[in-house]
């Protein structure tokens, strides 16, 4: 990544997509930020030089100005997401359909928008907002399913470009204070693992852009759940049954 490069980040109207903004911002990158939230969106392009675009990546035409948006860049920062919690059998159609729709197939088709430009140009980087529930977290089946197919689409992208001057990370944050834990239907109440601030992960996420690492979870003993849960499925799932 170079202060030449050219980015668009989703999910920027707040967390961890406006923390990554700014520090993109920092950086040097000329900016697109993506959202609903106008008023936010226009504030964080103050501070940042940045453009906004207000477009709803769960609808055909905001997907589609985003896709066009997402042609012309260097860095492509998929974080625009959203939760919900609660028992399965209880969860509407229409709150599946929406998860689905944010969380999987838009980054999915903003990358595929991306990368023949990425291509022609001979550089470029992808990135996806994971989560650490992408190993399976009880209460949130479709939140969980969806980032674990991120997570897998990132790994596989990663396959089909290797070599050409493109990267892909993953990043897979624990639990993040932000927005997000107000509209998913259940407060976040555990002591442990404690919230951590979103700069922390925009940090983490820099630094990996730098050393162009694969995947990177905030905090980073978080590695050892993903470890866990690859290894000894059972045991992990023991042990995320005893202490949630």
């Amino acid at each position: 990544m170079t202060t030449e490069w050219k980015a668009l980040v989703t999910g920027g109207s707040s967390g961890i997509g406006a923390a990554i903004a700014e520090g993109l911002a920092a950086a040097g990158c000329r900016l697109v930020v993506l959202g609903r939230d106008s008023a936010r969106l226009d504030a964080l392009a103050r501070r940042t030089g940045a453009r906004a675009l207000v477009a709803d990546l769960s609808c055909a035409e905001g997907l589609s100005r985003a896709a066009e948006a997402a042609a012309g860049v260097d860095l492509l920062v998929n974080s625009a997401g959203r939760g919900w919690a609660g028992d399965l059998a209880a969860m509407a159609q229409a709150d599946i359909d929406a998860l689905v729709a944010l969380n999987l197939l838009a980054p999915l088709r903003l990358a595929r928008a991306a990368l023949p430009g990425m291509r022609e140009r001979g550089r470029g980087h992808l990135v996806f907002v994971s989560s650490i529930a992408a190993v399976g977290v009880g209460g949130e089946a479709v939140y969980a399913a969806t980032k674990a197919g991120l997570r897998a689409f990132a790994a596989s992208v990663r396959h089909e470009v290797a070599g050409e001057g493109i990267g892909v990370t993953t990043l897979l944050p624990g639990a993040v204070r932000t927005p997000f834990f107000d509209h998913r239907g259940l407060a976040y109440d555990r002591r442990f693992p404690r919230q951590v601030d979103p700069t922390k992960v925009a940090s983490a996420l820099l630094q990996a852009l730098a050393r162009g690492e694969a995947e990177v979870f905030v905090p980073r003993w978080l590695t050892a759940a993903a470890r866990v849960q690859g290894a000894a499925p059972e045991l992990f799932h023991r042990l995320a049954r005893r202490f949630g």
